[in-house]
């Protein structure tokens, strides 16, 4: 990356590619519906292989919004709440800037 950005800003832009697909919206969705990990049944919940499955299950977990734990021979995932906060922390003061923005015109 540029030296002219932030290392704000190149999280930002990592996590936020890493969200850029409906499949792993999805995914986090199903994720923050269930109150425990979850194994294999995210394929059961999407229209995709495993092996599709598994590599947008691996660029979530690249980036660390979720991760997993090995649980015999299946893997189980869940949100990562602390890079959840700071993604969040990151992320909504350009929302709240952009709507400062849109207030003015």
């Amino acid at each position: 990356m540029n030296d002219s950005y932030t290392n704000t800003q190149v999280n930002i832009a990592n996590l936020c590619k890493a969200m850029a697909h409906p499949a792993r919206v999805s995914i986090v969705q199903h994720l923050l519906s269930q109150p425990d990990c979850i194994c294999g049944d995210i394929v059961d919940e999407l229209p995709l292989s495993q092996s599709t499955v598994s590599q947008h299950l691996k660029a979530l977990k690249k980036v660390g919004l979720i991760q997993g734990t090995v649980s015999g021979p299946k893997v189980c995932y869940c949100i990562n709440p602390v890079a959840w906060d700071e993604f969040s922390s990151m992320i909504t003061p350009i929302f709240n800037e952009v709507e400062t923005k849109l207030n003015c015109c």
